[in-house]
């Protein structure tokens, strides 16, 4: 396996404008060949995606699931560049397995990792650095491992990570970017919530006899 330097992905993005994220995984698939990068890359559609993803999208559709027996509901905002895509089947079925993948995520509490505050991240390192099982470590490398923990935190939590429920070789953000390539409009999840029925309340639990006594009349 060929070692993927920062100057291999850099000149590959200069060439295809396409994420760091996205120029490193094509290069690793490619054992470092820059010309297989770049093809596996436009098979993918990811290149032409790249072309896209700056455009601002203002456009797109609010989105709902609930799920069956009504416990558990999801609204999400999925924006598009124009109304006329919104009102594709192909963009509101992606809106509508995006909001099914936010139902069935329980964990998910962001877009994308970007969208974490830094003072969070800063604070949930602060705890990690101080674990346990990482005291007895060298300072570096009680950071790096410290790192590691909170950026695989942060990853758990963001809904672009996601493998796609559908499809479990894909994430929702690779999901995402194959639409774009194949809709030709950046599309970008901006907001979501999720609702579990009774959640954060505290439910009260009777005894049944004193119930039964109650409905009746008795003492």
């Amino acid at each position: 396996m060929a070692e993927i330097t920062s100057q291999m992905v850099m000149q590959l993005r200069e060439k295809t404008q396409v994420g760091v994220l996205d120029c490193k995984k094509a290069l690793a698939e490619a054992e470092g060949d820059l010309e297989k990068a770049i093809e596996l890359l436009r098979k993918k559609g990811i290149m032409k995606a790249g072309k896209v993803k700056d455009k601002v999208a203002t456009e797109g559709l609010v989105g709902s699931y609930i799920h069956t027996g009504g416990r558990i509901g999801v609204l999400v905002e999925v924006n598009c560049q124009t109304d006329f895509v919104a009102k594709g089947e192909e963009f509101q079925q992606l809106v509508r397995d995006i909001a099914m993948q936010i139902a069935a995520s329980p964990n998910v509490e962001f877009v994308s990792v970007d969208d974490v505050d830094q003072d969070i991240k800063d604070r949930e390192l602060a705890i990690e650095v101080q674990r346990e099982d990482l005291l007895s470590k060298p300072e570096k490398i009680r950071a790096q491992i410290a790192q590691g923990r909170v950026d695989k935190l942060f990853k758990e939590r963001a809904l672009l990570e996601q493998p796609f429920i559908k499809d479990q070789s894909i994430s929702v953000g690779e999901l995402i970017t194959q639409k774009i390539a194949k809709i030709g409009e950046n599309i970008k999840v901006r907001r979501f919530a999720r609702f579990v029925l009774g959640e954060g309340l505290e439910k009260e639990e009777k005894n049944f006899a004193e119930e039964v006594a109650a409905q009746t009349g008795g003492a």
